[in-house]
Formats: C-alpha cells, sequence, structure tokens
C-alpha cells in the first residue's frame, strides 16, 4: 500500500513508520492507533522472512478485537492468512493460556493474547503491549518482554495514562526528565493533536455526522465525569495520586473488564432458583434521600474474594420504596450479612431492619473512628485483591474521589466528592466489606 494518506492521518503514520528497537505512545483514547499498530503487525508476520509478532492486550475481548484489525489489513494487503482462532498453550508456570491466532505464508504469526507475563516466557520476535497502564503487574510484563526481543526484535508500548505511579508514566518521566537512558522513541497524542490532524473528520466519514471540530472537543470534555478524567483519558495527563486515598493501581488490580453487575430482580430470582444454597453474598447500604445517593451494594463472597455483583443507586426516593429494596435483598437466604448506614434518617431504616432481620443486619453509625475503620478495611482488602471491581467509571470516580485529611488535632478525617455523588458508593462498597469480614455463628460475630 504506497500510498496510504487515504487510511492513516499523520499521527498515525508517524507510528507506522518508527522503526526504533523501543517505541512508546502516550495518548487519548480511541483515536485509532491499535488500528494502525494491527497494520504494523501485519508487514512484521507476513512478509519474509516473516517474524512473530506476540500481542499483549488487557483483556480477551481486547485481544480478539486486535486480530480483527489484522485480518482486516491481510485482506486489504492481499496476503494470504489463516485464523487459527482460540488456541490454548501452555505457559511457563504450567496454566493453560488462551491466544488467538493469526497465521501467514511466511510462517510468521501474530499472537494476541490477554495480560499473563509467563505466556512468552522464552518466546522471540516483536512484542505490543496494549495499554500497558491498565495491566495488573506492568514490571513483571516488562521484565518478561524485553528478552523476547533479544534476537531483532522490536518493543512497543502503547497506553493512555492511569495515574502516576504506574510503571508506564516511570517510563515517560524517565524519557523526559531523565535524559532517556533506555533509548526510547516517544510518541505524545493528546486528543487536540489528533483533532487538528483529521481526527473529527475520519468519524464524521465513518458515522455519517457533521461536528465541526470545536463542537466535537466541546461534547468530549462535556461528557467527561470530573476534569481528572478529561485530562488523563485525553489530554495525557496522569492524575495525581499523591492527595488520594485510592490509588489507580490498586483499583487497576482489582477490576474485571468483563465483569457485570445484576439488576436486585434478577440476583432474587437467581437464588431462588439456585440449588446451591450455600453461596455467600453481602451487603453494604450507605443512606441518603434526597441530594445523595442511596446506594445498595451486594457482593459474593468466593473464597477470599469478594466479588460485585448488583449496584442499586436510588435518587430522591421516597423512604417506603428504599425499605422495599432493602428487605427484597435481605430476604434473601444466601445474603448472609447487610451493614447499614444508622446516621441521620439512616437510623430508622437500619432499626427498623434490625428488629425484622435481627444478627443479619448491623446497624453502623458514622463517626470519625467508624469511617477510618470502613475506609482502611476496603484500602486493605484492595491491597490484598480480595475485591472484584466492575469497570464502571462512577464507581471509580468514587473510589477515587476520597481524600484523607488530618484535622489541626491531628485526627483524620474522610471526605470526597464526585460529580454526582459525595463518595456514596465508596462507602455502600466499604460496609459490603465490612460484611464480608465477618461470619454469623448461632447469632454472633466471628473475624
Amino acid at each position: 500500500m504506497q500510498n496510504d494518506t487515504s487510511y492513516f492521518l499523520p499521527y498515525q503514520r508517524a507510528w507506522r513508520v518508527d522503526g526504533s528497537r523501543l517505541k512508546i505512545c502516550q495518548k487519548s483514547r480511541q483515536i485509532g492507533l491499535s488500528y494502525v499498530d494491527s497494520y504494523d503487525s501485519v508487514l512484521k508476520a507476513a512478509l519474509r522472512p516473516g517474524r512473530n509478532v506476540w500481542v499483549m492486550s488487557r483483556d480477551e475481548a481486547q485481544a480478539k478485537q486486535y486480530i480483527r484489525y489484522c485480518k482486516h489489513w491481510a485482506n486489504i494487503l492481499h496476503y494470504a492468512a489463516t485464523d487459527l482462532g482460540e488456541q490454548v498453550f501452555t505457559a511457563h508456570n504450567g496454566k493453560a493460556v488462551q491466544v488467538q491466532v493469526l497465521s501467514f505464508a511466511s510462517r510468521g504469526s501474530i499472537f494476541a493474547l490477554s495480560s499473563n507475563p509467563d505466556a512468552i516466557v522464552g518466546k522471540s520476535g516483536h512484542v505490543k503491549l496494549d495499554e500497558f497502564a491498565l495491566h495488573k503487574d506492568q514490571r513483571t510484563l516488562y521484565a518478561v518482554a524485553k528478552p523476547v526481543i533479544q534476537w531483532g526484535g522490536t518493543l512497543s508500548v502503547i497506553s493512555t495514562h492511569r495515574g502516576a505511579g504506574t510503571v508506564f508514566n516511570e517510563i515517560i518521566q524517565d524519557i523526559q526528565q531523565r535524559d532517556n537512558r533506555m533509548g526510547w522513541s516517544l510518541h505524545t497524542i493528546p486528543i487536540q493533536t489528533a483533532v487538528e490532524q483529521g481526527l473529527v473528520e475520519k468519524i464524521n466519514a465513518a458515522t455519517g455526522g457533521d461536528d465541526s471540530r470545536q463542537s466535537w472537543l466541546a461534547r468530549q470534555r462535556a461528557e467527561c465525569i470530573d476534569e481528572e478524567q478529561w485530562l488523563q483519558e485525553y489530554c495525557c495527563v496522569p492524575a495525581d495520586e499523591i492527595s488520594a486515598f485510592i490509588s489507580f493501581e490498586l483499583i487497576g488490580g482489582c477490576t474485571e473488564p468483563d465483569l457485570r453487575l445484576l439488576t436486585a430482580s434478577e440476583l432474587v430470582a437467581e437464588l431462588a432458583a439456585d440449588s446451591q444454597p450455600a453461596r455467600h453474598f453481602f451487603l453494604g447500604v450507605d443512606v441518603a434521600r434526597k441530594k445523595d445517593l442511596c446506594v445498595f451494594d451486594v457482593g459474593e463472597k468466593v473464597g477470599d474474594v469478594v466479588w460485585d455483583r448488583v449496584r442499586v443507586e436510588l435518587l430522591n426516593r421516597p423512604f417506603a420504596e428504599i425499605e422495599e429494596q432493602l428487605y427484597q435483598l435481605l430476604e434473601v437466604r444466601q445474603v448472609r450479612r447487610a451493614c447499614l448506614d444508622a446516621t441521620g434518617m439512616g437510623f430508622q431504616l437500619a432499626e427498623r431492619a434490625r428488629e425484622r432481620f435481627e444478627w443479619k443486619v448491623e446497624p453502623i453509625t458514622f463517626t470519625a473512628q467508624s469511617k477510618e475503620e470502613l475506609a482502611t478495611g476496603l484500602k486493605v482488602d484492595l491491597e490484598k485483591r480480595h475485591v472484584r471491581l466492575v469497570d464502571d467509571p462512577n464507581l471509580r470516580a468514587d473510589l477515587r474521589g476520597i481524600r484523607k485529611e488530618i484535622t489541626l488535632s491531628g485526627n483524620a478525617r474522610y471526605a470526597g466528592e464526585s460529580p454526582d455523588s459525595h463518595c456514596d458508593r465508596f462507602w455502600a462498597k466499604a460496609l459490603r466489606q465490612h460484611a464480608a469480614r465477618y461470619r454469623t455463628c448461632a447469632g454472633a460475630l466471628v473475624a
């Protein structure tokens, strides 16, 4: 494809033609860099002598999407390619790893897999680390990927930022502030650069839209939850981790991209028909009536890990509706314990629930001491990876929104806001984790 101007914008072409041994890109979301990178992968694998390309994606869905892009380019370039579909490899640690494979007549192949450093130990060829900052163990992944290129391969790293404390940002800082000791070729593509080079026109052509550059940018910014999201996801500015109580690294390490929440009714119906009543669910409720969200957070404990299952958010709803929603969940026998915010209007709700469901309900009044225990407990669970979180920007904003402040008297104070709540989702989850930290034995709580 000698003239690629109809396919790629200038920043995409700059990435494609960069043949550096080590190259890295900090970028805005959804600007088509994985699209052009897949074109590069096809050339590397299909042209003789073909070399294997190992693409480490954030999750299985992204790995499959990358292979779809590669098949698209193989078709356009008229390269014979065989889609071997999903293959199972035995990783270095003996575990089975699912890999998407596209093979070429050159005997080179593209292997796309979700983040699993052990899968490429002992391999050789080119390595692509896609959305590197979102991988759970970046340091190990980089340490394993680097030797793969020893015999003439290249290492490409592409990502948006996910906080200032990531290995990805550590590499960027080394390039920008410490003389680039490793010799990276750095590409920086904020959304403004992509728009200046024709992104909006590309989107209009694909969708039939007629946005101007200015109106499109304004809409993207307006649709962000907060300024932090805009700067980090679109402008290549990592979020400040210093003041945050919960870091992006902790959240990312516990987030399951494929996890989906149920509605309360769906969970109740599922558990009513469940032939395995030994499952254990726990409930946390942060109570509010008008200005703030009333949040119900249900998790299922499997071994030592609590998985997100249901989150109900009620705003400015009648007390009777809140109580009805609570009782619907508490009446499920597999819901073993619930911790309820008994502060303010929550006192009546918790008192009535305690009378009806007895030891199954623990009212908790928010004080400086109880908030310290709840917030710290949730953070420890995240550090131990005893939680699996749904991938949700509103939840992420609440977890990130909490700040630990020290008062003049030396006491800890936990406060914070996200655009649509006073971090109510954080407190509901902290209450849920507190409920899951204990078990009941003859009506007594046992750690």
